[in-house]
């Protein structure tokens, strides 16, 4: 059960994070037609995607994320489809890295979701040192996954919604033998402030503009066949999340024990 699992879910985990959010939304692919751009399109796409997709090989750099972000986050997460499992609660967090880019502590946050969703099943998730853009999940059953991503685009402009899409291959290796798979994750994450309500502890949120406390965001996710029956795949599969992001506040750790690579 676990080996069928980890390839979604190390996608949701490692692939990090939502999209978009709030209001205006088409009713089939939860996409505000307004605005344009190569990620919008490939939403209005949805779920008709396929790959080669438009997205540039990111080397060694991670995914930065806007300063709205910094921190740590309670997240609500339910996939947008009847019969769907229970919606999942679980912490993701934000921090700098040795370059002061705000970038997401992935192996933490894959953690967290995994947890959430197998529980003891999932033993460990570490970042590559030399690479950012991938991590390793060690699973009970002598299973582990590389997960890394190989391609990336976003894109923000003033006053419009943050768009990222990652397209991640990911390795499961197992007494079974090996298995390979590329998943996409387009996240679209509205960035204005909203209504904050009750934080985690009960107690209310601050919620600035430039600190909201409550972020909503909506997630698009295709999981496709390995590279070795061709570059060129329709999906397996496709699912939709719903996710509530509520910032939980922390005292700022020093910058020596804030950073991740």
């Amino acid at each position: 059960m676990a080996a069928a699992l980890m390839g979604p879910i190390l996608a949701v985990l490692l692939a990090i994070w939502p999209p978009v959010a709030a209001l205006g939304l088409d009713a089939g692919t939860g996409l505000n037609p307004a605005g344009g751009g190569v990620l919008a399109e490939r939403l209005a796409d949805w779920p008709e995607w396929s790959l080669p997709a438009p997205l540039p090989r990111p080397g060694r750099r991670d995914l930065v994320y806007p300063d709205v972000f910094e921190g740590t986050w309670e997240v609500r997460s339910e996939e947008v489809a009847p019969g769907s499992i229970a919606p999942l609660t679980y912490r993701v967090r934000f921090a700098r890295n040795r370059r002061g880019e705000l970038v997401g502590d992935r192996a933490f946050n894959a953690a967290q979701v995994g947890k959430a969703l197998l529980g003891p099943q999932l033993l460990t998730v570490a970042n590559d040192p030399a690479n950012p853009n991938r991590q390793l999940a060690t699973l009970q059953g002598d299973l582990s996954l590389e997960s890394t991503v190989v391609g990336r685009r976003t894109e923000a402009a003033a006053g419009d919604p943050f768009i990222a899409d990652e397209l991640a291959l990911q390795v499961v290796h197992g007494p079974g033998g090996t298995r390979i798979s590329r998943v996409e994750t387009l996240t679209r994450y509205e960035l204005a402030a909203l209504p904050s309500g009750p934080g985690p502890s009960g107690t209310a949120s601050s919620a600035g503009f430039d600190q909201p406390g409550r972020l909503r965001a909506l997630q698009w996710q295709a999981t496709y066949p390995s590279p070795e029956d061709g570059l060129a795949a329709v999906p397996l599969s496709t699912h939709r999340f719903s996710l509530d992001l509520q910032r939980i506040p922390t005292t700022p750790l020093p910058a020596s024990e804030g950073q991740v690579s």
